[in-house]
């Protein structure tokens, strides 16, 4: 019994640590300073915890407790929910007004790879970089294959197989607002304006319509899956996030809405699902438990009147990006809502359009409506070092980085969507 109990106190230390160096880790000095003293654990514990730690354990605890239970749908299929890999950021944003050189972003060649028959609202990167979907007005969903697009950059188009729009899709009734993949199974799903979310399985070569439909009470304007991919969480014209059990359908909704009553632009959850963000019309951003669904962070008038458009969290989850209709692109402390940095000097006040990290988060993407161009920031300096010409013939509407690589796409008014890699 004495060794069990010192087992059990030396547990106790680790974890108490794991706490400490977490808090420490989400800006909450106060928090940590707290529970430190309260708990007799030295600061020095803590400071030997790798980044994330505690959340990379709780995402493996709750990965083999639900290996432990009855299989999802998606399990029964043979995909299997998939612990979220978590990365720290490649940017220190806790550098106050930074100074020195920004870097140069790297020259990109563009391809025109295909065209809908209206307006491309969207565009969506997998989240292993392999491919990519675009939706439309036209209701269509077109499904690219990156390798694919390479190879007739490349000047291997001679090859029939290297076409790169592998599928579309047909399902849905009015134009396509949002997309998103499963973290882990070959299912792209969609947001409508037909009040509707649909799952597309992208496996079956045969398959163009949806093997499965949410029907939703409300426009569905943005869509994201948790990291673990059992949940996803919906942005609808209603003022509260609808979050979907998918595996048994079920609407839940925030007990504690905050007073919001502005329709939700996009959602999108971190990296480890512990928060989502909402953006929404009236111009503000609301941080939420991914738990509790608990508003734990509101960010009134982020965007002042303006619409806030799109907001993305940074991969160690202590920072948040937004892009608002007053044509400016912002940088929130996630543990304080404080305002870190701001994106100047290109125009979006008509388009929903959102900005986006490149995949190392040293730059900041977003589009000029004005100018019919992407631009490019340096994300710690927030000095801009690229302006690229759309080569469209409208503005672009929408921008998506590849997680995985230097590579972008647009879609717009034209019709038209390309692909941007970085040239050698």
């Amino acid at each position: 019994m004495d060794e069990a109990a010192v087992q059990e106190a030396k547990l106790l230390r680790q974890v108490n640590a794991l706490i400490v160096a977490h808090l420490r880790g989400q800006s909450l000095g106060q928090a940590a300073a707290a529970v430190a003293a309260a708990t007799m654990t030295p600061l020095s514990a803590a400071d030997s915890v790798p980044d994330n730690h505690l959340l990379r354990l709780v995402a493996k605890g709750l990965a083999a407790e639900r290996a432990g239970g009855a299989a999802s749908a998606f399990d029964s299929a043979g995909f299997g929910g998939v612990v979220p890999t978590l990365g720290s950021s490649a940017v220190d944003f806790s550098v106050q007004d930074a100074r020195g050189s920004s870097k140069s972003f790297p020259k990109h060649e563009a391809r025109h790879v295909s065209d809908h028959k209206n307006i491309a609202r969207c565009a969506k990167f997998s989240h292993d970089g392999k491919y990519f979907a675009t939706g439309s007005a036209d209701t269509s969903i077109k499904f690219f294959e990156v390798a694919k697009i390479k190879q007739t950059m490349a000047g291997d188009s001679k090859d029939s197989s290297a076409r790169p729009v592998i599928r579309t899709f047909y399902d849905h009734m009015q134009p396509i607002n949002d997309l998103d993949f499963h973290p882990e199974s070959p299912i792209l799903v969609s947001a409508s304006k037909d009040n509707t979310i649909k799952f597309f399985d992208f496996s079956k070569t045969n398959a163009r319509k949806a093997f499965r439909v949410i029907q939703d009470t409300h426009n569905v304007r943005s869509v994201c899956f948790h990291p673990c991919g059992d949940y996803l969480v919906a942005g609808t014209d209603h003022p509260v996030a609808h979050l979907y059990d998918v595996n048994t359908f079920m609407c839940y909704l925030s007990a504690n809405p905050q007073d919001s009553s502005s329709p939700i632009n996009q959602v999108r959850y971190s990296c480890t699902g512990s928060l989502y963000v909402t953006a929404s019309k009236d111009g503000s951003l609301r941080i939420w438990d991914g738990v509790s669904a608990e508003c734990v962070r509101p960010i009134i008038g982020a965007h002042g009147s303006a619409e806030a458009t799109s907001a993305v969290f940074t991969k160690d989850e202590r920072y948040l990006l937004s892009c608002g209709k007053d044509s400016s692109v912002k940088l929130w402390e996630v543990g304080t809502g404080r305002l870190v940095k701001q994106y100047t000097g290109s125009v979006r006040r008509q388009f929903r359009c959102q900005a986006v990290f490149n995949e190392t988060e040293e730059f900041v993407l977003s589009v000029d409506e004005q100018n019919n161009e992407v631009v490019v920031w340096d994300a710690l300096t927030a000095e801009k070092v690229a302006r690229l010409p759309s080569g469209g013939t409208g503005a672009p509407r929408w921008l998506d980085h590849s997680p995985t690589e230097p590579a972008f796409v647009t879609c717009g008014s034209d019709r038209s969507i390309r692909f941007w890699k970085q040239t050698v």
